[in-house]
């Protein structure tokens, strides 16, 4: 837990801290011309080796650098796809669409045991079934 506080803490600092610019004039250097150092330089030799580069998290320690760059791997990869993922994968199902297949392999089994057609034909009673008269239909095209 004190890991994602120091990393917080390094975030909002860096949110704080404006980016580090060295301001190079293109004028021509003549005698009027002026060559002055404005990099402003805060980084001691023991945080800083050889070819070093940042992961953009934290410029001037490596060692803080790289512990909020494997934290925020560590929560982006870990927390949000393998989390997320098992979650999803192992979800009920809402829509009952497994319970509906297997109900319909049960029926269809139970029926061809049974010796019944598959599909009743009178599955539903002809009486309650309202069809329109011809009138109604008039010229419309019936299409069976």
């Amino acid at each position: 837990m004190a890991q994602f506080s120091s990393l917080n803490r390094l975030i909002f600092q860096r949110l704080r801290t404006p980016v580090q610019r060295c301001l190079v004039s293109t004028s021509k250097k003549n005698n009027d011309t002026v060559a002055v150092n404005v990099c402003n330089s805060k980084t001691s030799d023991k945080s800083q080796e050889k070819n070093w580069v940042s992961y953009g998290y934290e410029y001037e320690n490596k060692a803080d650098d790289r512990r909020a760059m494997h934290s925020i791997m560590f929560a982006g990869v870990t927390l949000c796809m393998v989390v997320v993922g098992f979650i999803w994968a192992y979800a009920p199902d809402y829509n009952l669409r497994d319970w509906a297949v297997r109900e319909a392999f049960l029926e269809l089994r139970r029926r061809e045991a049974a010796g019944l057609p598959l599909i009743d034909p009178n599955f539903i009673p002809a009486e309650k079934i309202k069809l329109p008269s011809d009138e109604d239909l008039g010229d419309m095209e019936i299409i069976i």
